[in-house]
């Protein structure tokens, strides 16, 4: 029996590490070849260092799999574009991409430097819409190749965050940073769905080096949130079974996988001119709502 990704091609950022190299591991063990892009700094964004890339493309390799080295910043526009090309040019074609790159650089906002701020948006954010844009044009050039009509099947798959979704404090650059990747998902589903790509967007749970200072963890927090399972969602939403799910942010780790839920009206009432008159109503609105998720996806208290 085929697997689930057999023959396609992703380019994975950030694969060195963490969630990134268990979405390698993953996709190549389900037969897909891998570009492991990373550039191998540290959690904060500074330094360079390929080797831990390297090992992972070794890894795929010694299990009969596929596996090229890019070590392009996400954040560079024409290193975004080279890691696209490399997929191309090495193995005549790019199926999926895994944006999952990033970094941080924690502070409460009224310490926050703007290197911090720009770094983090950088990497994360605009690391998001460069891959994504250069495999988003090479699909649309093949999309008008396609005589026979057929959709691409070109997945894209975004890392977004509890911090971005919920909101966790001393994390405004980073949580301002997932929070707009979860938009970027929906609108780039809805703009490339004509021609057969879809958009979505995971929020993982994970124990790794970005996370392991956050708090203290049980063992059995750590074995819950496990990398790897986290990477069953990415696998299936980079096959062509999924072709049908887009514009979607799926939680996965910590013992669970969720749909989520995006921002919709609630309570609401007419427009009126009169702000002492409005003031009330939207007090009285605030109260028949749903509170805002917590970092667990439950309503404050």
């Amino acid at each position: 029996m085929a697997r689930l990704c057999e023959g396609r091609v992703a380019v994975v950022t950030g694969a060195a590490r963490g969630l990134g190299r268990q979405h390698a591991l993953q996709l190549a063990n389900a037969g897909a070849k891998i570009v492991v892009n990373d550039l191998g700094g540290t959690v904060n964004g500074v330094g360079s260092d390929p080797s831990p890339a390297q090992a992972v493309a070794e890894e795929i390799t010694a299990m009969g799999g596929e596996a090229i080295v890019n070590g392009d910043d996400v954040s560079n526009f024409d290193g975004a574009k080279n890691m696209i090309d490399q997929a191309i040019n090495t193995f005549g074609k790019l199926d999926v991409l895994v944006n999952n790159a990033g970094i941080l650089r924690d502070r409460m906002l009224v310490n926050m430097t703007e290197e911090e701020w720009d770094a983090v948006i950088s990497v994360h954010l605009k690391g998001t819409f460069g891959p994504s844009r250069h495999a988003a044009s090479y699909w649309r050039a093949m999309s008008k190749q396609n005589d026979d009509g057929k959709p691409v099947m070109g997945r894209i798959i975004n890392t977004s965050s509890t911090s971005g979704l919920y909101g966790n404090i001393g994390q405004t650059n980073y949580g301002a940073a997932k929070a707009g990747i979860a938009a970027f998902t929906v609108i780039a589903a809805r703009e490339l769905a004509r021609i057969g790509v879809t958009v979505n967007a995971i929020s993982p749970s994970a124990y790794t080096r970005m996370t392991d200072n956050l708090r203290e963890y049980t063992e059995q927090e750590i074995a819950e949130r496990d990398p790897s399972w986290v990477s069953p969602t990415v696998v299936y939403l980079a096959s062509t079974d999924a072709q049908d799910i887009t514009g979607r942010v799926i939680e996965a780790g910590a013992g669970q996988v969720a749909v989520l839920e995006g921002w919709r009206p609630g309570a609401r009432v007419h427009q009126m001119d009169d702000p002492e008159v409005l003031g009330p109503k939207i007090r009285e609105m605030i109260g028949k709502i749903r509170k805002n998720a917590g970092m667990d996806g439950r309503e404050l208290d």
